[in-house]
């Protein structure tokens, strides 16, 4: 699922469209120098590609990462609409990732790395951030994963 992720330009060429807002809310709002994701599911050409929860079977923490790193590249698409480019990221500040999983599923984290990983390696120091990994017993449309951040872009 990654692509060229060596050449920041290249990347953010064969970023996705921006999905449309399934409801009545904005895709970002900057504030100051902060920008304000609204949340973001793994959706690919309008569909949701990882659906219902994770769990040590069924839908493994591996699909689970794979949902994480698609809301991570839908949300880079969402900054970049927003910015123009991706260039402008200061900082990537928090990441919120909500997991669709049973009660006694205790892997959160590790399905949030999927898009914390993406931003490391994409921004390095500035894409490190604080972050919450929270399992919850739904999610929209049913799907797996649900991402927003807060970024602190250059003025």
């Amino acid at each position: 699922m990654l692509t060229n992720i060596e050449n920041l330009e290249t990347f953010e060429n064969e970023l996705p469209p921006v999905t449309k807002p399934l409801a009545s809310y904005v895709t970002a709002v900057q504030v100051g120098d902060l920008i304000y994701t609204s949340g973001v599911l793994p959706m690919k050409d309008g569909a949701i590609i990882y659906s219902g929860p994770i769990r040590d079977s069924e839908i493994s923490v591996k699909n689970g990462q794979e949902a994480a790193q698609l809301c991570c590249l839908n949300l880079l698409s969402v900054l970049k609409d927003k910015l123009g480019s991706l260039k402008h990221v200061e900082q990537i500040v928090k990441l919120t990732g909500y997991v669709n999983s049973p009660a006694g599923f205790k892997q959160q984290p590790q399905v949030i790395n999927g898009a914390s990983n993406l931003l490391a390696k994409l921004f390095g120091d500035k894409g490190k951030h604080a972050r919450a990994a929270i399992g919850v017993s739904s999610l929209p449309l049913d799907a797996s994963v649900e991402i927003d951040l807060i970024v602190q872009v250059k003025r």
